[in-house]
């Protein structure tokens, strides 16, 4: 099996670009930001201005770690759901393979399926109750 990336995932209630930027004067790193504002994701948004500005992605990158995040858009952020474990996969058969093997006796919450950013992603609770996500970019991302 290739290898894959595995990464820390915070949600946040709508603090998640504080949350990074702060995160970033401390860490230091390259620090990338994508509102939910004219992303198809927006749609599940109230369309007030506060919401659309909210964080759909940000990644906090160095040489040493990737720490990725969200807010949480319309789900509740609880202290059991701020952190997943995040899979980025190499393959496809690789995240067929892993969804599969992983998700086993868990719930599915979001099965895999092509996004807008180009990537094969999925989400599930394990039987562990830990959450995951998992995604393959079908072409490499420009950083």
């Amino acid at each position: 099996m290739s290898t894959f990336q595995l990464t820390p995932y915070l949600t946040f209630n709508g603090t998640c670009r504080a949350a990074m930027t702060f995160y970033q004067q401390c860490l230091g790193g390259e620090l990338m930001v994508q509102t939910f504002e004219g992303t198809p994701a927006a749609e599940h948004l109230p369309a007030d201005a506060d919401a659309q500005q909210h964080v759909l992605h940000a990644m906090l990158k160095t040489d040493e770690f990737l720490l990725m995040a969200s807010d949480a858009g319309m789900q509740e952020v609880t202290k059991g759901t701020m952190v997943s474990l995040s899979l980025n996969c190499t393959s496809s058969a690789q995240i067929q393979d892993l969804f599969i093997r992983l998700s086993a006796g868990g719930t599915v919450t979001m099965p895999l399926e092509d996004t807008f950013w180009g990537a094969t992603f999925g989400m599930f609770t394990d039987q562990f109750g830990i959450d995951w996500m998992l995604n393959y970019d079908k072409e490499p991302q420009q950083h």
